[in-house]
């Protein structure tokens, strides 16, 4: 009841949550504002899906935390039940293995900040540009995963999830195995979470094997909210 009163305060400040705010939102109430505006936290979508999120952390390719405040993965409940079905369809395939979420949702200000970090550098085509409209994780609808054992072990995928290079493409894959860059394990665990993630909706970006997106950017422009704050 009290959670109820706290969010049904927060969304009077605001005219509208779903465009540019017209109050101030620190960073510390990214939970609170995503909760509000409808989004879905993953794990009461389904408890079994294990969530780390890595820009929570100082270990990610930017080198220190992004978020305050974000202790959930959240996502537009479009995108929560179709992470869903994919976990559905990975326990049906390998009882025991869970989806792992390391980013969901993201609000353009950290988009900013990854943007920032990359500017200028031969990294920046692995981060989308703010000033285009950012990528789907600013609309909530695609998520970063991996998958995790029983005892929850990332599976081999032959780079880190955030790793800025090469070797996380997926066009390149055979190569890379014949020239011993990953291995005939990671290329078959990578396969595994495409398969899963394709039964429930999503789609592979080519350059980063973990990163999956529900919709176009082109549909997500015209059918869903910027989560601009």
């Amino acid at each position: 009841m009290k959670q109820l009163v706290v969010i049904s305060l927060f969304m009077a400040s605001c005219v509208n949550v779903f465009s540019q705010p017209e109050c101030d939102v620190s960073p510390g109430e990214f939970d609170i504002r995503l909760e509000a505006m409808g989004f879905v936290d993953v794990r009461e979508i389904d408890p079994v899906i294990v969530v780390d999120l890595m820009y929570a952390r100082d270990d990610n390719f930017v080198g220190h935390a992004m978020y305050d405040g974000l202790t959930k993965a959240w996502l537009h409940p479009e995108a929560a039940h179709a992470l869903k079905l994919a976990q559905e369809e990975l326990t049906r395939r390998h009882k025991g293995y869970s989806l792992k979420v390391c980013d969901a949702s993201r609000p353009m200000s950290v988009q900013k900040q990854m943007y920032q970090a990359v500017r200028g550098t031969s990294k920046v085509r692995y981060v989308s540009n703010p000033a285009n409209g950012g990528g789907l994780h600013n609309y909530g609808m695609a998520v970063d995963v991996t998958i995790v054992d029983e005892h929850g072990v990332e599976l081999d995928m032959g780079t880190k999830v955030d790793h800025l290079g090469k070797e996380a493409g997926i066009d390149n894959e055979s190569e890379m195995l014949s020239e011993g860059i990953i291995s005939v394990n990671a290329v078959e665990n990578r396969r595994l979470l495409r398969q899963v993630m394709r039964h429930g909706g999503f789609r592979v970006l080519p350059s980063e094997w973990w990163h999956f997106n529900l919709v176009s950017r082109a549909k997500a422009k015209t059918s869903y909210k910027l989560l601009d704050f």
